[in-house]
């Protein structure tokens, strides 16, 4: 492990056992069940887990996640290749595009979930939508900032748009992507959270808000460690990826 991973690692230990600390803190100063000490709350997040029930939720907002930053890297990153390439699709389709990235997704999620029913559908649309105009965005970026000495020397060797896609556009665009879904991750789990919590049945917002209601604070505060851990397991895998596949960036 280089220099780089091993501080990312010791911030990481240091950072969470600061915040335990002071969730510890808290949890005496105010002496309220609602918040109970986070030892109660880690043997709750074990128990739960171990017994499946944890499981279960963290692997369908997992799963859910996941289907949505593929369905969203599938379609967003051939249109921002055409935006970036294209200045007649850039013309056309660039306003729309404008227009769109700035607002809520989460406000369509009554409408989606009216159209798609109470499934899985109307989560993952409405995530996937989230994830889909950042990497638009990046992607469209990222294309029209290339170097055009690097286009014309790919040119100069007759290379086609398949070779100009494979050999310059899509490994220039990569480290932009990975960024882009490195950066979006959090608001895709905010989003998760929030869908998960209307009109739901399962899922880690659904855990969560069931503790709520029940008055369970040990379990509700475990179903929170879930989702903060599911965060930080796709911002990992996110940053894997990159040093993977863009090692020479780092």
């Amino acid at each position: 492990m280089g220099k780089k991973g091993r501080y990312n690692f010791l911030g990481l230990l240091l950072g969470t056992i600061l915040l335990l600390l002071l969730w510890h803190a808290g949890s005496l100063a105010l002496g309220k069940a609602f918040l109970p000490p986070p030892a109660a709350a880690l043997a709750a997040f074990v128990r739960l887990l171990v017994n499946g029930d944890l499981a279960w939720h963290f692997s369908v907002s997992a799963a859910r996640v996941l289907v949505s930053m593929v369905l969203a890297l599938a379609t967003a990153v051939p249109l921002g290749v055409l935006l970036g390439r294209n200045p007649a699709a850039a013309r056309v389709c660039g306003p729309l595009v404008a227009m769109l990235y700035p607002l809520p997704k989460v406000v369509f999620l009554p409408v989606f979930i009216v159209l798609l029913g109470l499934g899985d559908a109307p989560k993952i649309l409405l995530i996937t939508l989230v994830i889909f105009f950042q990497i638009v965005v990046v992607v469209w970026d990222a294309v029209a900032s290339i170097p055009a000495a690097s286009i014309l020397s790919l040119r100069s060797l007759h290379a086609g748009p398949r070779q100009m896609l494979w050999h310059l556009i899509l490994p220039y665009c990569l480290p932009h992507i990975l960024t882009g879904l490195r950066i979006t991750t959090g608001t895709a789990i905010a989003v998760l959270f929030f869908a998960e919590t209307f009109a739901s049945f399962d899922g880690l917002g659904y855990f969560i808000l069931d503790g709520m209601e029940t008055r369970e604070y040990t379990v509700m505060y475990a179903g929170i460690i879930g989702m903060a851990s599911l965060g930080l397991l796709f911002y990992a895998l996110t940053g894997l990826l990159e040093r993977i596949f863009c090692s020479w960036r780092l």
